[in-house]
């Protein structure tokens, strides 16, 4: 998936290898009535990243710069620079991205920024790690007061726009390494099947698409404004900055590790590696440092909002639930959980009578008017299995006590010898009169002690494969034989148990699904299990608690400012992935490895933050407890390296293991 989530926009950057050069991409967010075509600069940013992907040269992107930034009175210059009459050169980052001969030079002056032609400067090539686009040097020699804008964002653009290029970069170094690891063989296999390999492309593909949706909301901010020439809301600069620290640096990396991938022709001008690598380079250069901005401003309190675009279909609905809301609101704690339950709102998402059938829009609105709803906990992994795969009898057992916190539930999934291989499990289920006797140890389950029900998995066909002949029972934690050992963590918790099973006892009418078929149920709760876990992990330990913090930590040195500004741009573009998830889930489409994604960066992001916010407060409770508890996070519900292969098979279709 790449910046544009829409048809229109998958359309329009499928279109640009044919239009490359040609009027239609100059002036994609140029308006009409100056030859272009309407569009805004999430428009432009789909065009540069297709065109990043073609490694495309010449005078587009800092004619189309010149172009975003010029108003409605240098309408002249505007049609000249969509209809090629014009070319432009720009000042950015202490170079001037364009040729020496360029017909315009949009410069930094005393009181602000110009326009000038080409006989007001003096301009001469520079020379550049770039083979393929030229930058040079210039200064102004007259200034004429017609030619002056005055305080145009062009750095706020630029880093943008450069971005939306380095998206591009990125996309074909991930391509190419992928494609490469699946036909390049060694020790008699392809080099994708070694983990080594398949991680490295991986993580290249994780940095572009957090670049992806850093680029994407940075231009929705900037489209916002109601003229080019305003600067950006602090909200809006604050999107910029989290898209020029991270974009850039992802290019450089996945170019890097492209070349790293092909080896020793990578390293040589028989192939066009390097000249992306180059690329890459010269555009973290000319982006410039944004790192401490984003620190300074996340400290002060600017916050992103991560707000979907809704229809207008959606007010109506809006006030219908907003009066449910209000009803519910008004009645005691009890009788209000009740009416959560049986009217559906805890899981909306779910069929009736369960649920709502909610369409996606519905669910948005509902998260946004029922801010309080009741947190399932692990029942939210289970709830969706049984309605899918339970019987009527199970599903109105359980799931009405479920809903109202009567039942409390844990996973029997995990064993000593099964952990990121659960097909491999040993716990086993024999047939005996009027059900199974189950018998195995489990380990890793969550508020065992607690809970009143667990969903356990048990082979019942040994001698088929291993994702086969196994079933899905629920068992009651208060049977003759479940012995259940509580684990004390690292950070002096108990949340973790072992669990025995010796000889326990399970009726038939407790086996969910079919027997010997249930390794299909339990794909489908790990499926509910991770993105539960991308959604919540991390309370405590996110990018705002980082900056909470630091706004009353004094003395902060430069590295720091510049690590925190890191930091925060990586966090606020996991908000970004997550509302392009629910704009494309509005939208009806797949959001494809986006979840995946956002899961591996949502558990290490936690730890980052918690590693560097004890760093500056060592002395703070909280985030000795922060440091130890996040450990965890890159463990539980799949560890980092088994989410990178499944973003390494199922996104880039790299080979699985033997």
């Amino acid at each position: 998936m790449g910046i544009g989530l829409t048809e229109e926009h998958r359309a329009l950057a499928a279109s640009v290898p044919g239009l490359a050069g040609r009027p239609e991409l100059r002036g994609v967010h140029v308006a009409e009535e100056y030859g272009g075509q309407g569009g805004g600069l999430l428009e432009l940013c789909v065009c540069l990243e297709a065109l990043g992907e073609l490694r495309a040269s010449g005078p587009l992107l800092p004619s189309a710069l010149a172009a975003a930034v010029l108003g409605a009175g240098h309408g002249e210059l505007l049609r000249g620079l969509v209809d090629g009459s014009l070319t432009a050169a720009v000042s950015i980052g202490g170079r001037v991205l364009g040729s020496a001969g360029a017909d315009l030079f949009l410069l930094p002056v005393d009181e602000g920024w110009a326009v000038l032609d080409r006989d007001d400067v003096r301009a001469e090539p520079a020379e550049s790690i770039d083979l393929d686009r030229e930058l040079c040097t210039a200064e102004p020699l007259v200034v004429p007061r017609e030619r002056m804008l005055g305080q145009v964002p062009v750095r706020e653009l630029a880093a943008v726009l450069l971005g939306a290029e380095s998206c591009g970069l990125a996309a074909w170094s991930v391509r190419t390494a992928a494609e490469y690891a699946k036909v390049r063989e060694q020790f008699g296999r392809p080099i994708g099947q070694f983990q080594g390999v398949k991680h490295r492309v991986a993580g290249a593909f994780v940095a572009l698409e957090q670049a992806r949706a850093a680029v994407w909301d940075a231009a929705r901010a900037l489209d916002a404004r109601s003229s080019a020439a305003e600067a950006p809301e602090p909200e809006a600069r604050l999107a910029v900055g989290v898209a020029a620290v991270l974009a850039p640096e992802a290019a450089v990396r996945c170019a890097a590790d492209a070349i790293q991938v092909l080896g020793g022709i990578g390293f040589t001008f028989e192939h066009d590696a390097h000249r992306f690598y180059r690329r890459a380079l010269s555009n973290r250069m000319l982006a410039g440092e944004w790192s401490e901005a984003v620190a300074t401003q996340a400290i002060a309190g600017t916050r992103r909002a991560m707000e979907p675009d809704l229809p207008e279909e959606a007010e109506p609905l809006r006030e219908e639930l907003r009066a449910h809301a209000a009803g519910l609101a008004a009645l005691e704690p009890l009788e209000r959980l009740a009416r959560f339950a049986s009217e559906g709102w805890i899981m909306p998402h779910l069929p009736a009578p369960w649920g709502r059938a909610a369409s996606p829009l519905e669910q948005v609105i509902i998260h946004q008017e029922f801010p309080k709803r009741p947190n399932l906990g692990i029942a939210a992994w289970a709830v969706p299995s049984i309605v899918r795969y339970g019987t009527r009898e199970q599903q109105e057992r359980f799931l009405p006590k479920t809903f109202t916190g009567e039942i409390v539930w844990c996973q029997l999934f995990s064993e000593p010898g099964a952990g990121s291989d659960l097909a491999g499990l040993t716990t086993k289920a024999v047939r005996v009169e009027g059900g199974w006797s189950i018998t195995g140890q489990k380990v890793w389950t969550s508020l065992a002690q607690y809970a009143h029900w667990g969903i356990c998995l048990a082979r019942t066909s040994p001698e088929r494969p291993k994702h086969e002949g196994i079933s899905y029972f629920l068992v009651e934690m208060a049977s003759p034989g479940v012995t259940v050992r509580p684990l004390r963590e690292i950070n002096g918790d108990e949340i973790f148990n072992e669990v025995f099973l010796d000889d326990v006892f399970v009726p038939d009418d407790l086996v969910v699904g079919e027997v010997d078929q249930g390794w299909r149920v339990a794909r489908d709760t790990l499926s509910h299990e991770r993105v539960a876990l991308g959604d919540s992990w991390g309370p405590g330990s996110q990018h705002t608690d980082m900056a909470r913090l630091l706004a009353g930590h004094e003395g902060l040195r430069p590295p720091d400012l510049d690590r925190a500004g890191r930091l925060w741009a990586q966090g606020q573009a996991i908000s970004a992935l997550n509302l392009r998830i629910m704009t494309s889930q509005l939208a009806g489409a797949d959001p494809g490895p986006a979840a995946s994604v956002r899961k591996f960066l949502g558990m290490r992001h936690s730890q980052e933050i918690s590693e560097f916010c004890w760093s500056v407060a060592p002395e703070s409770s909280h985030w000795q407890r922060m440091i130890l508890t996040t450990r965890a996070f890159t463990i539980g519900g799949g560890t980092s390296e088994v989410q990178l292969n499944i973003i390494a098979e199922r996104a880039l279709g790299l080979p699985r293991d033997p």
